[in-house]
């Protein structure tokens, strides 16, 4: 693994790094320390109670982020006929059938999220290993297999994400961006919070959030106190 260029270790001189800051103030110290030469995305990590080598204990869906992602999300669309059209018309970046899937197979991955209507998934499925891997396969429980996918396209667009457990139990979910204003971050952080706390396994035994981390691009993460975050248990 590379170490950290100057930046960043300069970073981590300008805070306590054991400290567990409230999460206002772990977004002003992320802001704070963001120095890339662009609009870095800032991210928030959980690391959850769970086991996700159980079925009934991965947790995963989508939330809608009231201030947006800040970036423009490039969404594909499976479709035929008037579904195809009512994509086009919500403005999906590519909208087809097979000859989408002949896109993808020659290397075509230039999108963030993947929709398909239900009776195209027998068509998508062929497509598992390119797209499992990428995260960017269909799925009823995120809300990007279904009939309604004018709706779906619009939401994506318009900042919901899509978040899910890693094989350790953790979860990355992009909150905005450095140039955001902190209220709007905090909102989007409320949102994801409020969100994991709906979709909490029943399964899931002990403390529910274990630890949390804020951090920028290329910015160091900024320890969060979970007994500060809402109603997190």
């Amino acid at each position: 693994m590379a170490p950290h260029g100057k930046r960043y270790q300069d970073a981590t001189k300008r805070f306590d790094r054991a400290h567990l800051h409230s999460p206002s103030e772990a977004v002003d110290v992320t802001k704070n320390l963001a120095s890339a030469r662009f609009d870095e995305t800032i991210e928030a990590a959980f690391r959850l109670g769970v086991d996700p080598r159980k079925a009934d204990q991965i947790v995963r869906g989508t939330v809608g982020l009231p201030s947006g992602t800040g970036r423009d999300t490039r969404v594909a669309v499976f479709a035929s006929g008037e579904a195809a059209q009512e994509a086009r018309d919500a403005g999906a970046d590519v909208v087809g059938a097979d000859d989408l899937v002949a896109r993808i197979n020659e290397g075509h991955l230039d999108f963030d999220v993947a929709i398909a209507t239900p009776d195209l998934m027998p068509l998508v499925g062929r497509l598992g290993r390119v797209l499992g891997p990428r995260g960017l396969m269909p799925n009823p429980k995120t809300g990007t297999v279904t009939t309604d996918v004018g709706r779906a396209v619009t939401e994506f667009k318009g900042g919901r994400v899509e978040y899910r457990t890693d094989r350790y139990g953790n979860i990355h979910v992009p909150i905005g961006k450095v140039s955001f204003g902190a209220d709007k971050l905090m909102d989007n952080f409320n949102a994801v919070v409020e969100e994991l706390n709906r979709a909490k396994p029943a399964s899931a035994k002990g403390r529910y959030v274990r630890k949390i981390v804020i951090s920028s691009t290329h910015g160091p993460g900024i320890k969060v106190d979970p007994g500060k975050v809402g109603a997190v248990v």
